[in-house]
């Protein structure tokens, strides 16, 4: 979600000025009432919130950050369209600053929501409908109120005309409805959904004003209205997009909102790939870098200002859910409908000789579309797994019953040697033989080969060993790099024989689990569902983490669904880091605390002294 250049005269001359400490906005001890249910200022997934009514902000902020200075960053692509809530066209970087959401969560817990445009939420025991008050001194920039009219005209605009996402998202609201003075209601659907209310206090609003005369179904560059802690101050298509904060934000001291948002301008600027831009970073044209290259991380910041200490270089350890980072098939493709081809494609990936070779020893291996978190299946099914999973025998395979999954172990010549016997010999059992050099099909005599999609060349370095091992097996795998709008568009329309893809994961999946797995989704336009799964059980697995009436029982049915996805073989997993890596100017100044979701960039700041010390610094080596 985030930059001017890096001239020696703009760090001089920009002002930071640290603000007195305003009077914290503290959550209200007492609360009113709906149809019997007792206003509360959050709530959590499971169990109790961790902040209580009068806290004034989050333990990982720094309550009195300095306010000011400008913060450059870089982004990879292009942009066309400031209406991010669409599939058409590509989207602006930033505007998810512009916003407000009813309801914001909190980085150290698993998944709790606080008020953020509603200052009540209202829910019964059995999380049927949810309401939520908004706050008066809620306001858009240009002045006027939200009012509960723009949150139901958002709700049914982004069902009705936005990324199907949302359809998945919240297909289990039946009703939205206004029920009192500045309150809306949302009624469900029958069906334990126990995550529906906290993923509505994740519902951006829009100005339904502003949208009244124009067309949500269309890409625009006009820079939108809306109620966030920024607005879009200038911009260049496809080059830059420059945000500011907003001086009389009317949210600034609510306690999800204090010590962040911190600069008063953030600058995005687009380049066409990491290499460029990373020389970029080096040159000093943006200011911050989250590196995702463990090849870059491990030799391309030996240059002069990281060895005098000009930029600083960290591993930030967090405990988040890694999610699942793969080789993605799409068994929209006729040859990847068979779970045992797809088991055997996996033997020619490496990862062992891959991360020595190519990424320095930085990964651990990916098992679990869950890894790094309590929710990873390990071992073999415990009892409230097999509660689960046991009227599904002989639905789902045998071995997530009797077999721990682990990807293909590697490591060289000879371990690759014996996994690719393996794999001939389970191709040869799925009908993919040996003919001429080539692996074809017994029946059809087609050969058996495929392309890997890529929107950025550093995975060809990962693709092409993949590939040459495949081809002792007669399999061809041929390689192809797009620019992200091609990208984009060959995804939305599974245009694709497979791609290296993820699935971001939170601590407590739900819903949006729809529209990863979900049969509905396969065949969405823009859907998440790359892979195509049409799974009737992994239907019904995907309900039961959705309705888990406690921590222990959402653990058990995350567990559940990891074992089956495990052993469909969906995808080859690749690998993930349990830190996240950051090298920056030393301009800034962040908390303390990192919470068990990670680094939070919107919680620096940039640091008066630090900042000028850089300017000086570097005015100097100019001299």
């Amino acid at each position: 979600m985030k930059r001017m250049t890096r001239a020696m005269a703009g760090f001089a001359t920009g002002l930071i000025i640290a603000l007195p400490a305003a009077l914290p906005v503290a959550f209200p001890a007492t609360a009113g009432t709906l149809d019997g249910v007792e206003g509360k200022p959050g709530i959590a997934m499971h169990g109790d919130l961790k902040y209580k009514p009068g806290f004034t902000h989050f333990d990982y902020v720094n309550p009195t950050a300095p306010k000011g200075g400008t913060v450059r960053l870089h982004t990879i692509g292009t942009f066309d369209n400031f209406n991010t809530f669409i599939i058409k066209g590509n989207g602006a970087a930033g505007t998810g600053f512009t916003y407000n959401t009813l309801m914001s969560g909190s980085a150290d817990e698993a998944f709790s929501q606080y008020g953020e445009l509603a200052e009540e939420v209202f829910m019964p025991e059995d999380r049927s409908w949810v309401a939520f008050k908004l706050r008066k001194e809620a306001k858009w920039h240009d002045g006027k109120p939200v009012t509960v009219a723009d949150v139901i005209w958002s709700f049914n605009t982004l069902i009705e005309k936005g990324s199907p996402f949302y359809r998945f998202y919240y297909g289990s609201v039946a009703k939205v409805r206004e029920v009192a003075e500045r309150t809306v209601r949302f009624d469900f659907k029958p069906g334990e959904n126990r995550e529906l209310p906290l993923i509505l206090g994740q519902l951006t609003v829009l100005p339904k004003h502003y949208w009244a005369s124009r067309d949500f179904t269309k890409t625009t560059l006009e820079p939108p209205l809306g109620s966030g802690p920024y607005k879009v101050k200038s911009f260049e298509a496809g080059r830059f997009v420059t945000i500011e904060r907003v001086k009389d934000y009317w949210g600034k001291d609510l306690p999800v909102h204090r010590g962040n948002y911190n600069f008063n301008t953030i600058r995005f600027d687009y380049y066409r790939d990491s290499t460029i831009a990373l020389e970029a970073f080096k040159a000093g044209e943006y200011d911050y870098r989250s590196e995702n290259s463990s090849k870059a991380w491990a030799t391309a910041y030996k240059f002069k200002a990281v060895e005098k200490g000009l930029i600083k270089k960290e591993e930030i350890s967090h405990n988040r859910s890694s999610g699942m980072q793969g080789f993605v098939y799409n068994t929209r493709r006729e040859m990847f409908k068979d779970p045992k081809l797809r088991a055997a494609l996996a033997y020619g990936f490496d990862f062992e000789w891959s991360n020595k070779n190519l990424f320095y020893g930085q990964y651990a291996r990916s098992r679990s579309y869950f890894d790094n978190s309590e929710l990873a299946a390990t071992g073999l099914p415990g009892p409230d797994e097999l509660k689960l999973l046991e009227p599904f025998k002989g639905k789902i395979p045998d071995k997530v019953f009797t077999k721990s999954y682990s990807p293909p172990t590697g490591g060289g010549p000879k371990p690759l040697r014996k996994n690719l016997r393996i794999a001939g010999k389970l191709l040869k059992e799925a009908g993919w033989v040996i003919k001429d050099g080539k692996r074809v099909n017994a029946e059809t005599g087609k050969a058996l080969e495929f392309e890997v999609l890529l929107v950025s060349p550093l995975f060809e370095r990962v693709v092409l060993p993949f590939a040459k091992n495949l081809e002792k097996l007669g399999v061809k795998i041929s390689v192809r790099t797009v620019d992200s709008s091609q990208y984009r568009r060959r995804l939305q329309t599974y245009d694709f024989d497979m791609i290296v893809s993820g699935f971001g994961q939170s601590l407590s999946p739900g819903n949006e689990q729809r529209n990863y797995w979900g049969s509905t989704a396969a065949d969405l336009e823009g859907g998440r569902n790359s892979i195509g799964i049409k799974d009737p059980v992994i239907d019904q697995l995907i309900e039961k983490v959705i309705a888990a009436p406690s921590r222990q029982g959402l653990i058990a049915a995350v567990r559940s669904l990891d074992r089956v996805l495990q052993w469909g073989h969906w995808v080859i997993p690749h690998w993930h880091a349990t830190y996240d890596r950051v090298a920056y100017w030393d301009k800034f100044g962040r908390p303390k605390i990192t919470p068990i979701q990670g680094n939070q960039f919107t919680a620096w700041w940039v640091d008066p002294a630090r900042d000028k010390a850089l300017a000086g610094k570097l005015q100097s080596a100019k001299e």
